[in-house]
Order: structure tokens, then C-alpha cells, then sequence
């Protein structure tokens, strides 16, 4: 297939990685810019779940790697693919302490198992999806939770 089988973003943050940490991996921090709901049970093997209430959708999340506070790893559905669908993407932010703050990395991988048309749709929903909640993700942080 033809297709990119991952996305790719990294965004400088005027905050120390413990703050951005804890923005990615607390409930508070993901309802705050993610959804407007959000639970986690922050642990390899555990789960969470991030609501956008206004749109009816929810993620469904298993945690799969949690290196505090450097790595944060979990899998989810591809939007539009059937809820049953047992395929996933995996999300990884890593973060990397900076002069300036943090650097952070996200990348989710796993598209290439999709066929065209989900490959299509969810690639796009999820690329466009991660310009938006990382620049909510930033003005969540900018709005005086830096903990400097």
C-alpha cells in the first residue's frame, strides 16, 4: 500500500516536562484540551477514555507504555472504523527537556493495516485531528498551568 502508515508532530513547550506530563497523562489534563471528559488509569494495561460530549464520540484507550516523564504510549480505534474492529494505532508522545522547556514528539503509527477507504478517512480525521488538540494542548499550558 501506497499510503503513509504514520503521523508525525513536534511542538516546543515553554514548560518543564513534568507540567506537560501531566497535562497528557492525568484526567484533568486530557479534559482540559483532548475531550471534555476524560478518565485514566495510568498504567501499562490500563485503560481510559476521552469524550467529546458536543460531537458524541468517545476514545476508548488501553495504556501501553508509561515512562515517567519522558514516554506515554497508548492504543486506540481509527476513527470511522467499526467499534468492534480489533485493529489500533498506537500514539506515542515522548518528551525531551529543553533550555526552553520541553520538546515533545508525537507520532501514531499503525494506518498501513487499514484498508484504502479507512486508510483514506482515518488518516485524515487523525491528521487533522492532532493540528487542532496540540494547539489546545498549548493554550491549555499557556494559560498559567507552566508551573515555572
Amino acid at each position: 500500500m501506497g499510503f503513509p502508515d504514520r503521523i508525525e508532530r513536534t511542538v516546543e513547550l515553554a514548560h518543564r516536562p513534568e507540567v506537560v506530563w501531566g497535562a497528557l497523562t492525568t484526567a484533568e489534563g486530557l479534559r482540559s484540551w483532548l475531550g471534555d471528559r476524560a478518565s485514566i488509569d495510568l498504567r501499562p494495561g490500563g485503560t481510559a477514555e476521552v469524550a467529546w460530549t458536543t460531537e458524541g464520540q468517545i476514545a476508548e484507550i488501553r495504556v501501553e507504555r508509561v515512562e515517567e516523564p519522558r514516554v506515554f504510549g497508548f492504543t486506540w480505534r481509527v476513527d470511522g472504523v467499526a467499534r468492534d474492529d480489533p485493529r489500533r494505532t498506537y500514539v506515542e508522545f515522548t518528551l525531551e527537556p529543553t533550555p526552553a522547556g520541553t520538546r515533545l514528539h508525537l507520532v501514531e503509527s499503525g494506518f498501513a493495516q487499514l484498508g484504502d477507504e479507512d486508510h483514506r478517512r482515518g488518516h485524515t480525521s487523525h491528521d487533522e485531528g492532532w493540528t487542532h488538540e496540540l494547539g489546545e494542548l498549548v493554550a491549555y499550558l499557556d494559560t498559567g498551568r507552566d508551573g515555572a
